[in-house]
């Protein structure tokens, strides 16, 4: 398919998260990824600037958001999913593997009763191989877990793909797997089937974390992550990735808002409910991570 559509991306600087707007010109329809609701840690406050700045975009070229596209409950930064379904009537997706994540931080932070992990707190999950159409965009579905069990990718048209966290650009290589449920033998496989897209596929990833002579990108060929990726370029065999990427994680902190992003990015965002005295709260489990 060979429609033409619009992408804008937006960089949130403190996670080096980029939301994507995806649109239909000739109808106006439009899908926003993996979105970026502010946390400052030190006060427990959370605020909008980074989605205003997105729905500022929005409004001035007067689209009409549909979906909002979780690829992963991200454990970086907190969704601003409910923010476009509030202001837009948006929906929101994510893949059906959610729920064994939804599943694992349940238990982990001993979360309400009330609280089902069984993803219905999205409006829909996603299989693979389903197809969402909005305008004359067509959104594929690719099951690629490996950084957690629910990741997925978003096939564009055919001729696009975003990839959440699977892979970064050459330079920076691929995903951490050392998440509940992340495994660097699947992550292997996933992204070979990522890489087997036509070498002309553009892919979007959600982070960029650059070396200090370049500036943030988010956009390269699958030719290209094929010839340069510094950990699954032509000729690296499962077997040397899963050695170096578990022998890279064994050296990584974990990131910096994991503890409020997972609480949040399993309810699809939404704050927990109020305490007794109507405060909502986010729990620290000592010693576990």
């Amino acid at each position: 398919m060979t429609t033409r559509y619009d992408i804008e991306a937006f960089l949130d600087n403190d996670s080096e998260t980029f939301t994507y707007v995806v649109s239909d010109p000739s109808t106006a329809k439009a899908v926003v990824i993996d979105p970026v609701l502010d946390f400052d840690y030190s006060s427990g406050r959370t605020t909008t600037d980074s989605a205003e700045k997105v729905a500022e975009y929005i409004d001035a070229h007067q689209l009409d958001v549909e979906w909002v596209l979780e690829t992963h409950a991200h454990a970086d930064h907190i969704s601003a999913a409910p923010f476009f379904k509030q202001r837009f009537n948006a929906r929101i997706g994510i893949g059906r593997h959610i729920t064994q994540v939804q599943k694992t931080f349940k238990a982990l932070f001993n979360v309400e009763k009330e609280f089902l992990p069984n993803g219905a707190q999205f409006d829909r999950l996603f299989d693979e191989g389903d197809v969402l159409t909005v305008g004359k965009l067509s959104f594929r579905v690719m099951h690629v877990p490996g950084h957690t069990p629910a990741d997925i990718a978003y096939v564009l048209n055919d001729n696009a793909v975003f990839v959440g966290d699977t892979l970064f650009m050459p330079d920076v290589g691929t995903a951490r797997c050392d998440f509940p449920g992340g495994d660097a033998a699947t992550l292997y496989d996933s992204i070979q089937r990522i890489l087997a897209l036509p070498d002309e596929t553009t892919i979007y990833v959600c982070h960029d974390y650059p070396p200090a002579d370049r500036e943030h990108a988010y956009a390269v060929t699958v030719a290209r992550q094929r010839k340069e990726n510094i950990h699954v370029k032509d000729g690296t065999d499962k077997a040397a990735f899963v050695e170096r990427r578990e022998r890279r994680d064994a050296t990584l902190s974990m990131p910096r808002l994991i503890l409020p992003s997972i609480q949040l990015n399993v309810r699809a965002g939404e704050l927990p409910p109020a305490e007794d005295n109507d405060v909502r709260y986010i729990k620290v489990p000592l010693n576990q991570l």
